[in-house]
């Protein structure tokens, strides 16, 4: 007896997520509930939560140096934003000794090497920052409780081959607000 199906990858083959270039991101609330905010007039109103979602994104570049933001932008129950890798490959990564016998913390000067972030390493980070956070916020402000999960389990991702797949996408994210009454993550237009 089968438990659990076979969850089909939307990942290319043989291709290296560190590698240097843009990704379009989507990444849905749990249920596709709507926590973030709401659309009104045809823009997007963000209440405390979508807020805190849109500060946590904005640091993905000061946590990860080879992340670049693009455009962006929260709905009621999802995001969608496009971030460039750059300048990815191999990084050196610092040597952490302690010197006996008053154990001080120093840096060896002998880098080790480590790689680079993934996409999905950066959006798994993302999505465990907000998701603590979030919590938080349920304790400490009264924020409404998510139903097991903030996240779905898993995003969708694009790898963004051209000037004019980029150009059509960053529209595509820009004109989101005023599409909500026939997108497909509106549950109430279904």
């Amino acid at each position: 007896m089968k438990l659990f199906g076979h969850r089909r990858t939307i990942r290319l083959n043989n291709y290296n997520y560190s590698n240097s270039g843009l990704y379009f991101i989507t990444i849905c609330t749990q249920n596709r509930e709507c926590l973030f905010g709401n659309i009104i007039n045809n823009k997007m109103v963000l209440n405390n939560v979508g807020i805190m979602i849109e500060n946590l994104w904005n640091k993905i570049p000061k946590r990860f140096d080879t992340a670049q933001l693009d455009t962006f932008q929260i709905m009621p129950n999802h995001i969608h934003g496009i971030i460039a890798i750059v300048g990815a490959g191999f990084m050196p990564a610092l040597n952490l000794k302690f010197i006996k016998p008053t154990n001080d913390l120093f840096y060896d000067k002998r880098a080790t090497t480590r790689v680079a972030p993934t996409i999905g390493d950066i959006i798994g980070v993302f999505k465990s920052l907000t998701t603590y956070e979030y919590i938080d916020g349920v304790k400490k402000n009264g924020w409404s409780p998510f139903n097991i999960r903030l996240w779905q389990r898993n995003y969708y991702e694009h790898i963004i081959r051209n000037e004019y797949e980029l150009n059509r996408i960053r529209k595509y994210i820009r004109d989101n607000p005023l599409n909500w009454k026939n997108d497909r993550n509106n549950l109430k237009t279904r």
